[in-house]
């Protein structure tokens, strides 16, 4: 099999899709995106790193665009090879990494074989490990082995955004709550303290908490905190002496890390409960106002894209904008629609955002 990248997108995605490429098996559809770039495109040194694609032009241009995917899809749900079909009269394609994000790929894969004449110097990274834990994530081993690989002016993410430039994203910060007691015999409770029952103040603070709005560039954030996980008790006639709460803060990128956590902490202050940070990831700031971003903001606008609106949830624009790189999100498909069984593209979306980004790429 072999990728044919001046195909039209729509087909290359459904190509794509009909490789199996669940994490941690991404070695396939990386062979077969290597070998295409080497055989396809004209001007690009390609390297292979692991499971990671590497590809980029030396024109000497005074701007560099950095084009990023993941190959990597959540397990398949009954929902591989690809299908074309209509909904409401509209023609999609249903399979699983249609949205997330092969078709955000394909768009990639399709210009870097066409634009003869960028008006930027381009880096396309392809990369394995996106959906599952961090310390898999491929382009975090670049960053920390191939760092020069993530230099660039802009980098642009194939997320779904149904064609929206989704720019920056939330921080994410796990916490775990918890709370003590006193064991006993549940038919003499009152010889115990029951631990679960200590949650009652810590739920009732989550249950009023109000979140904050933030505009940034013109784009709204709405952080959230919520109990995502709860354990405790010991068996059906024991009084638990130990029970826990995992709680998510999402938070605007006006925040950091440690601000988060100083924010979490004081929520709970004064309850008589542990505090453990089990996880974080600081967010992207939007970075619009940088002249690389505009000009793409100017082009997706002229083409009758989305406009331009905050991205809710993490991505890994967040390792672009800690480098100093303004950093967005922009592909085809509903974000809502990742990881379904039923998960779909619309057939449009894919041509729109070619043709916005060809634009853009081109200095049209």
């Amino acid at each position: 099999m072999t990728l044919d990248l001046r195909a039209d997108p729509i087909k290359l995605t459904a190509a794509l899709v009909d490789v199996p490429s669940v994490s941690r098996d991404e070695a396939k559809i990386a062979d077969l995106v290597e070998e295409a770039l080497r055989e396809q495109t004209t001007g690009f040194e390609v390297v292979r790193h692991g499971n990671v694609v590497l590809a980029r032009t030396r024109r000497g241009l005074p701007t560099r665009v950095i084009l990023a995917g993941h190959l990597d899809t959540v397990p398949i749900a009954d929902n591989v090879p690809s299908r074309p079909d209509e909904i409401d009269g509209e023609a999609v394609l249903f399979g699983c990494g249609t949205v997330d994000m092969k078709s955000g790929d394909a768009v990639f894969l399709h210009l870097a074989a066409t634009i003869a004449d960028p008006a930027h110097d381009l880096t396309l990274i392809f990369y394995d490990g996106e959906e599952i834990a961090a310390e898999f994530n491929g382009l975090g081993q670049i960053e920390r082995e191939l760092p020069e690989w993530l230099e660039g002016d802009l980098a642009i993410l194939g997320e779904p955004s149904a064609g929206w430039i989704e720019a920056g994203c939330q921080g994410t910060l796990r916490v775990r709550l918890t709370t003590a007691g006193v064991r006993a015999h549940s038919a003499r409770a009152w010889l115990g303290e029951n631990a679960i029952h200590g949650l009652a103040p810590l739920l009732e603070r989550l249950s009023g908490y109000v979140a904050r709005e933030v505009d940034i560039d013109g784009c709204v954030y709405r952080e959230g905190l919520s109990a995502v996980r709860v354990s405790g008790g010991v068996a059906g006639n024991v009084v638990p002496d130990a029970a826990e709460v995992d709680v998510n803060f999402r938070f605007a990128p006006d925040r950091s890390v440690e601000q988060a956590i100083a924010h979490v902490r004081e929520v709970f202050d004064g309850l008589d409960v542990s505090f453990e940070v089990t996880d974080s990831s600081p967010g992207a700031l939007p970075g619009l106002t940088a002249p690389a971003a505009a000009t793409l903001i100017d082009s997706v606008n002229a083409h009758g894209g989305g406009g331009v609106r905050a991205k809710y949830g993490w991505t890994d624009v967040s390792r672009f904008a800690a480098r100093g790189i303004p950093a967005v999100n922009f592909g085809p498909g509903d974000p809502n629609l990742a990881h379904k069984r039923d998960e779909h593209v619309p057939l449009s979306q894919i041509t729109a955002v070619t043709a916005m980004l060809r634009s853009y790429l081109s200095g049209a």
